[in-house]
């Protein structure tokens, strides 16, 4: 795959990256590649970046559209998963390029590469992104604590909060640590997701067809409302901009044969990682259809009734715990990437450097708010609902950080001999497509319903 994401190309000159003012410099170049090793201790010196991306493609916003999906529609959304997750594979895969071989993260090159009102737009819509998936991981961590505890949501919102301690803690530890354990939470997740699906049973020949894409998504409103939340929170906006940063925590060289050798590790490490959320999102949505849909119970969107639902269902005594244990992890471990997210696009958009903690702040600031809102006047009924809201949010945010990805890492003044091939771009421009046609489709509908 890194053969087909970086041509070579002999007749244009390589820039050398920008060392000066890095993303998350705590970190910059603290991670040595042994240069001599073996190809395997190489994978494992490259592994990392990869896993706190794909936490992103997990989180409890994916929950809320996966098993709404699965309950309401059976197995027939699971094309869409595959293909966002493909479409997520493609633009990591070219995020990692960015950082790598220029030396800027996303949010850098818009900044410089971009007027300033245009750059000052896209951070606000980046910021928005990133408060929509903060308000996703605040719920859903919240409706866990809920479910295990049995603390208030609201308390449990407020609680939330306070996780920036432990964002505090890890980092002052190293950079290693926080990736292990990132990848800890991620094989606890996956192994409570396969002991749900063993006892569920799914309809495995219903399944393989459900990985067909069907028209009946561009007829059907809310399944296609569906469909764009399960898109953003698969395809998350922020995670192009924290990927072209993480990268650049491993000291490879910045000869051209040292950068394609970190390329290819850095896309092998991304698309092994997101293979681990294909798995998720995918085990979540069959869930939702084989307890819920082939039972006939076709209205279980809210993570709360599948929690209730899942013990008496399967007949698992540690079925409804394991869920939401599961759950528990991912919101938190989507709370640790999420911090490092904006703390990237401020500092890259703005130049402006604010403490970790107090960045945190402002972005659970900003998502505990509507949260408390919401439960506030509506109850805790409307929790689900206003997390696949903000997943749709985060899917009509994606082509403000696609397209220029795709421009930029398809420019040969700024990547040189690894500006992307003609098949490359063209495919990266049908992603881009793909993504805005959905996200118009939807409009298109909701006004001929409304007209």
């Amino acid at each position: 795959m890194a053969e087909f994401l970086d041509p070579i190309v002999d007749s244009s000159a390589l820039p050398r990256p920008r060392v000066g003012a890095p993303s998350l410099p705590e970190s910059h170049r603290t991670i040595a590649i042994p240069s001599t090793a073996s190809w395997l201790r190489k994978i494992f010196a490259f592994a990392g970046p990869g896993y706190l991306v794909a936490v992103g493609y997990m989180d409890p916003g994916n929950w809320a559209t996966d098993l709404g999906g699965g309950s309401k529609f059976g197995y027939a959304l699971l094309s869409v998963v595959l293909m966002s997750n493909l479409m997520a594979m493609l633009l990591q895969a070219l995020s990692a390029k960015l950082g790598i071989v220029t030396g800027r993260d996303l949010a850098q090159a818009c900044r410089e590469s971009y007027s300033r009102p245009v750059a000052i737009g896209l951070w606000i819509v980046c910021e928005i992104a990133i408060a929509a998936c903060d308000l996703a991981e605040v719920l859903g961590s919240a409706v866990a604590l809920n479910l295990l505890f049995h603390i208030p949501l609201l308390f449990g919102v407020i609680l939330t909060a306070m996780d920036i301690l432990i964002v505090l803690l890890l980092q002052g530890r190293g950079f290693r640590l926080l990736e292990a354990l990132v990848i800890t939470l991620i094989l606890a997740i996956a192994a409570c997701f396969a002991y749900e699906i063993f006892f569920a049973r799914p309809l495995w020949h219903e399944a393989a067809h459900g990985f067909v894409p069907s028209l009946d998504l561009f007829r059907n409103k809310e399944m296609l409302y569906i469909a764009i939340g399960i898109l953003g929170a698969t395809v998350m906006p922020h995670n192009l901009y924290l990927h072209s940063s993480l990268v650049q925590t491993r000291a490879f060289g910045f000869e051209p044969k040292q950068r394609r050798e970190a390329l290819r590790y850095a896309i092998f490490d991304s698309t092994f990682a997101l293979g681990f959320a294909l798995f998720i999102n995918a085990a979540i949505l069959v869930l939702g259809a084989a307890a819920f849909h082939s039972r006939g119970m076709h209205e279980v969107a809210e993570i709360a009734d599948a929690y209730k639902l899942l013990t008496p269902v399967l007949g698992a005594s540690l079925a409804s715990v394991l869920f939401a244990c599961a759950l528990l992890a991912s919101g938190q471990n989507s709370t640790l990437t999420g911090t490092l997210a904006g703390q990237i696009v401020m500092e890259g958009f703005l130049q402006i450097r604010l403490k970790p903690w107090l960045r945190r702040l402002i972005t659970r600031s900003i998502a505990i708010i509507p949260a408390i809102i919401v439960i506030g006047i509506w109850g805790e009924g409307k929790v689900t609902a206003l997390i696949i809201l903000s997943q749709v949010v985060l899917s009509f945010q994606l082509p403000f950080a696609v397209v220029p990805l795709v421009r930029f890492t398809s420019d040969r003044r700024k990547m040189g001999e690894f500006a992307n091939s003609r098949i490359t771009a063209i495919i990266s421009w049908i992603v881009a497509v793909v993504i805005l046609g959905l996200n118009f489709e939807y409009l298109w509908l909701i006004y001929r319903g409304a007209a």
